[in-house]
């Protein structure tokens, strides 16, 4: 038993080494840095340090669900993020399907010399891209209001339009990632699927809801998986930076972790601010654990574990 348990160490030992870097990095950067979870239940402050800071049990969690703003930054954050889900791989998906019919056969080829990446990945800097457009002085919105005789809308002042504009940003900063997934995986499937529809008389919309759609539902649910994992985050820059921290949008761009920011430059709140992260992961890892399952229960080849 033992010489076949050293044969396979011997085999795999190639393997072994180099997933030595990794794993430092995996236990230095993300494992160590996990005992620091006790300053969520800790009254804490420099001069003491972590493990010296005397102990407040759940208080640092309360001031999130005992606060006037409690219910807004999680309907905020909750409610973004579904739509975020939605609108993402709804237009990833189009977006896929749309680039693999023009490309055909030569789209594995473009993928894989990654041509088509500077096309679909992230917009940077997008908050400054965003105020060009809807400042009030020189934005071009209001410039093409004023052109056609109206009033300039007084963008960063009005609530109306920004749950509209953050999901289109949003949509717009991070829907290549999901995009080059799917090209991924549309790229994969058989062509002799679409020869054999093609010869049956099935139009390109039978096509891709008969064939295109199935072959990719495991990279669907995959990555909705992975996104409700998240849904009680927040991009910090999105509902930060974007609407330039605007007091007068707060109730509709006010989420856990801009709520976690200010108070944190308010009061100092290094424990409210750690309570939060811990809350976030706990209520992450119990989604994605549920979904998994269900998923699991559904289907179990497309669960991710």
């Amino acid at each position: 038993m033992k010489s076949k348990t050293l044969a396979k160490l011997k085999d795999y030992l190639p393997l072994y080494l180099m997933m030595i870097p990794g794993l430092a990095y995996l236990i230095i950067n993300n494992y160590i840095p996990m005992f620091g979870i006790v300053v969520a239940f800790k009254k804490f402050n420099v001069v003491d340090g972590i493990y010296r800071s005397p102990w407040n049990g759940l208080k640092n969690f309360e001031y999130l669900f005992t606060s006037n703003d409690a219910g807004t930054i999680i309907r905020n954050t909750m409610l973004y993020n579904v739509a975020f889900i939605i609108v993402n791989n709804v237009v990833g998906i189009i977006l896929a399907i749309m680039i693999c019919d023009v490309l055909h056969d030569s789209l594995k080829k473009l993928y894989q010399s990654s041509i088509l990446l500077p096309f679909l990945v992230s917009i940077v800097v997008v908050s400054y891209i965003v105020f060009a457009l809807l400042s009030h002085e020189n934005g071009m919105f209001n410039a093409i209001l004023k052109a056609s005789g109206k009033d300039p809308a007084q963008w960063y002042n009005d609530t109306t339009w920004w749950p509209l504009i953050l999901i289109v940003v949003n949509c717009w900063k991070g829907v290549g990632y999901g995009t080059l997934i799917y090209i991924a995986a549309i790229a994969g499937i058989d062509n002799s699927f679409y020869e054999a529809a093609e010869l049956d008389g099935a139009s390109k919309l039978q096509q891709i809801t008969h064939i295109t759609l199935p072959c990719i539902v495991p990279s669907i649910i995959t990555l909705m998986i992975m996104s409700v994992g998240r849904i009680f985050y927040s991009d910090f820059g999105l509902f930060y930076q974007v609407p330039q921290n605007s007091g007068s949008l707060y109730s509709v761009t006010n989420t856990i972790d801009t709520y976690v920011y200010r108070a944190l430059i308010a009061s100092g709140g290094i424990g409210r601010s750690s309570a939060a992260g811990v809350l976030q992961s706990v209520v992450g890892f119990v989604l994605v654990v549920s979904v998994n399952a269900l998923v699991r229960k559904i289907s179990k080849e497309n669960a991710i574990f």
